[in-house]
Order: C-alpha cells, then sequence, then structure tokens
C-alpha cells in the first residue's frame, strides 16, 4: 500500500483524509474505478454533513420545520431522505449489506431529484467490491469533518483529480484533466465578471466548477445566485455524471443536457449564444474529428488541422458568443504562437476581428496532473478599448503550496482582475516584465504572435549603484577564479582515476 504523500493542509483541506480512504482500496480495485466509488461517497457525505449541520439549527428554532424539505431549499441545502443520511450509512459500515445500504441510498435520493436519474453510482454491492474494504472506507469518511466545507469549492472534481494524481505516479497512468485548480477559476471569474440575468456556458464542463465560481461570484456582488442560466456539455459519462451531482450539491440548476455528448460532433445547445463562455478544453486534443466536420458553420475563421482541436474550440465557443459576450479560456501556450496547418492564419483573423481583449501567461504547476505551462485567453466582442490587447505575464506569480504544486493567492487574483478593469477603463499604466497594453498595429509587426513577453518586456533590474566597468572587473575576475577551480578539479579527478587503472 502507498504511503500518503504530505500536502499543505491548509490548501487541501480533507482531501488528505480521501487519501487515506484510497488507500484502503489500494490493490482491491483498478484506480480507473476510484472514481465511480468515491464520487458517490463524497457526494453522500457532503449533502450529509450540510443537512445535518441545518437540521441541528432548526430544532434549536422550534418550530418543527426541521422535516420540512423547503426549509432547505430556501438556503440551497440538499435535502437528504433519511436513508440516505450518513448515520443510517455509518451503522451499517460493518455488515455484509453496506453495500446494498449504499446503493439504497442513491436510490432513494433519486427518487427524490428526477433531475438526478440515473446519475448516481449504485455499484457498491457489486461482488467485486470487498465489503470489509468498503466498511474500511465509510469508517474513514465517517471521521471526516465536512462541516465546514466552503460551499464554493468544486468538492467532487478536486478531491478525485488529487487522488487520482496521487496513485499516478504509483501506476505509471496519467490523471484526470476535468478539474481546473480553484485559483485558475477564480481568475478567470474575477476578469470576467458574470452578472446575473446571464447564460453561462462551458462547452466542456468537466465536474462543473466554472459554475460553482461563477454562481458564488454573483451572490458576493449582490446578485440573485438564482437569476443565472447554466448551460454545460461533457463528452465523458462518469464526468458527466460528477457534474450533475456537483450541480446538485450546490443548488444550481443546469441544463448539460439528457446525456453526455461529443460537443463537436452532437452540440447539444446548437442555437445558444452565451454571455459568458468558461472553459478549459483538453489540452492539443488530436483525432478530435476534422475530417467528418469540414464543412460545419463554426470554422468561420478557417479550418482548424486535424491533429489539434486548440482552434476548434475557440471558434466553437466564439460562434456561440452573444453580442457584447466574454469568453474565458484555459489553453496550452503553443496555441499562442504556432503557424502549423492553418493555425496561423486562423488566430490572424480573429485578432483583426478585434476579439481577443487580453491574454494571462499563467505560472507553471498549477494543475495536479497537467505540468505543462498554459495561458487564459479572453475573448470579447463589443471590447471596450478598441483595436487594442492586454498582454500580462503572470509566470512569477504564485506560491508553492508543496513540492509539485503552485497557487495563486487572493491577492494574485485580484491584482490581475485589476489590471483587466484598468485596462478597460482606459487607466491601465505599462508595467515593465508584467503588463502592457499592445495594438492591433503591433500585434501584426509581431506576425500575429501573442507571447506576453512580447510586449511585456524585461523587468526592471533595481540599480544596486556599482558601476558598470567596476562589477564587469568584479565579475570575470570572479569568473577567472571559477574556472582556475574546475581545471584543478578536473586534473584531480583524472589523477584519481588513474591511480585505479582508469584514463580519460
Amino acid at each position: 500500500m502507498p504511503k500518503p504523500k504530505q500536502t499543505n493542509s491548509a490548501s487541501l483541506g480533507f482531501e488528505q483524509q480521501i487519501w487515506n480512504a484510497a488507500c484502503e482500496l489500494w490493490g482491491h480495485i483498478p484506480a480507473a474505478d476510484y472514481r465511480k466509488i468515491f464520487t458517490g461517497l463524497i457526494f453522500l457525505k457532503y449533502i450529509s454533513a450540510a443537512f445535518e449541520k441545518k437540521h441541528a439549527e432548526l430544532v434549536e428554532e422550534g418550530d418543527g420545520f426541521e422535516d420540512d424539505p423547503d426549509a432547505y431549499a430556501a438556503e440551497n441545502i440538499f435535502f437528504v431522505p433519511q436513508k440516505a443520511r450518513w448515520q443510517h450509512i455509518a451503522r451499517a459500515a460493518h455488515t455484509p449489506e453496506i453495500g446494498a445500504v449504499i446503493d439504497g441510498a442513491m436510490q432513494a435520493i433519486e427518487a427524490d431529484n428526477k433531475s438526478l436519474k440515473g446519475v448516481l453510482p449504485k455499484n457498491y454491492a457489486s461482488p467485486e467490491l470487498d465489503k470489509r474494504v468498503l466498511g474500511n472506507v465509510v469508517d474513514v469518511f465517517t471521521n471526516m469533518d465536512m462541516s465546514d466545507t466552503e460551499a464554493s469549492k468544486d468538492l467532487l472534481g478536486r478531491t478525485y483529480e488529487y487522488c487520482i494524481a496521487q496513485f499516478a505516479s504509483y501506476e505509471g497512468v496519467k490523471g484526470g484533466e476535468f478539474y481546473t485548480p480553484a485559483s485558475v477559476v477564480k481568475t478567470i471569474v474575477g476578469i470576467l465578471k458574470p452578472a446575473e440575468g446571464k447564460r453561462v456556458y462551458d462547452p466542456c464542463c468537466g465536474s462543473g466548477g466554472m459554475f460553482v465560481q461563477s454562481v458564488k461570484f454573483i451572490q458576493e456582488h449582490a446578485g440573485n445566485r438564482n437569476n443565472v442560466s447554466v448551460f454545460g456539455q461533457e463528452a465523458n459519462a462518469d464526468t458527466w455524471k460528477m457534474a450533475k451531482m456537483n450541480m446538485a450539491i450546490r443548488g444550481i440548476d443546469a441544463n448539460f443536457g439528457d446525456h453526455h455528448e461529443d460537443t463537436f460532433f452532437n452540440d447539444l445547445h446548437p442555437t445558444l449564444r452565451a454571455d459568458f463562455i468558461m472553459a478549459n478544453p483538453p489540452f492539443n486534443l488530436s483525432n478530435w474529428g476534422q475530417d467528418k466536420l469540414r464543412g460545419d458553420e463554426r470554422w468561420e475563421f478557417g479550418l482548424p488541422p486535424a491533429g489539434n482541436a486548440n482552434y476548434a474550440w475557440i471558434q466553437h465557443m466564439i460562434h456561440h458568443l452573444a453580442t457584447n459576450g466574454k469568453i474565458g479560456l484555459v489553453l496550452a501556450n503553443g496555441a499562442l504562437s504556432t503557424q502549423s496547418g492553418g493555425e496561423g492564419e486562423i488566430r490572424r483573423r480573429i485578432i483583426k476581428e478585434d476579439l481577443v481583449e487580453g491574454i494571462v501567461a499563467m505560472p507553471t504547476q498549477l494543475f495536479y496532473s497537467v505540468t505543462i505551462p498554459v495561458t487564459l485567453w479572453f475573448i470579447t466582442k463589443g471590447k471596450k478599448q478598441k483595436g487594442m490587447t492586454l498582454f500580462i505575464d503572470a509566470r512569477k506569480m504564485g506560491h508553492m503550496v508543496d513540492r509539485k504544486h503552485r497557487d495563486l493567492s487572493e491577492s494574485d487574483i485580484a491584482r490581475l482582475a485589476d489590471t483587466f478593469s484598468a485596462f478597460q477603463n482606459g487607466t491601465l499604466k505599462d508595467e515593465k516584465g508584467f503588463c502592457a497594453a499592445a495594438t492591433t498595429e503591433e500585434i501584426a509587426r509581431q506576425d500575429y504572435i501573442l507571447t506576453p513577453g512580447r510586449y511585456v518586456g524585461i523587468e526592471e533590474q533595481e540599480d544596486d549603484g556599482e558601476p558598470f566597468e567596476e562589477k564587469m572587473t568584479r565579475l570575470t575576475a570572479e569568473l577567472s577564479g571559477m574556472f582556475k577551480k574546475s581545471r584543478a578539479l578536473e586534473d584531480e579527478i583524472r589523477e584519481k582515476l588513474g591511480a585505479i587503472g582508469y584514463d580519460i
């Protein structure tokens, strides 16, 4: 059994405990099946924790509303049927019936919530799943405190991604990419500023994190969280179910279609024109079906190459954008400068159409399972600053939360959002090495390459007061001394190797 890796608890919270639960399953089921086990248990535990907290408050108030579903719905808290509450499951943890009890809990929830019909996992009674092991996993969840878990978190996606990434290093498999780190989502939402009464769309919604943060943003800015129309689509069946569960937990009414579906081949929202589109498409997706979609109306700026779907995603989103609508999406850095397969020409046409409002180069190591650097693109119809694009180099921002993962602080996110606001309001001052506004003509002179470093320049170094001639004399003397030491060390190594019969 693998030893749990140490993580920053302030950042990961209860994921470490979920990792402990995952270790109980190690060797008993394939890693690919963890999602089905864990999403269901996280879902049950979380809705029970939120329900029990509110239930206790209502009992204390003494007005007899503790069993009234409307009292919970008023605060977007999921009403949990009696047989689906965690105490009922915990009591059966070490009985042969534990699998059937959990499956029964899922069935009871689906019976009360038609939007979840056929969505929740009901594989716990399967003979392949050792009930003793399952009982141990339930014990770990029973001892887990979710009462203070922020409702803003993409709980299912975040915890599953964490566990699968941990196991990936042992099994040599790649973790999922359906979870976008919260700091990346918050940056997109903070810059786009979704408002109530608008349509929000994600054509590759994964576990639904973009919607969680959008609704939270609206709520925090005195808007009505229920007065927003949410549309999404997801190709992976299990991830589509996870997104449905995530929305149910949050009390968000979302239209994800009646089933999972490939966005390119079967667009479930063909007539939608969204006010805000936010997405983290699969990076550099190959074999996306270009040969069967050559004449598609979405390729307004050119046919995307068969070997990379980046510009197919961009054009799909532009196609679905309302007048004055805004897009924020995550792309691998290659899309900024590629010329292959006609991508450079598509990018040139999009820029000349004055659609690219801003580009943000992000730091590395933000994702659990993907190490390649990424960029945030902001595409807008009806830009405030006509013929101008904002470039931000944020690669030095953030802090390491553990050996492998970086995160952006709230102040980092606020700085990025404020920089965008200043640009849109015409008050931005270029900052060497960080931000600059460029005209379409300046971008054209750079062959329509959108790499922020070309426009923001190099950060000015603070003058240390040492005259240039003196500094060069000192540095060259230090370098000469290092060369002498290097030669002396080389001679010593040769001598020692020669003494034992090896000549180099």
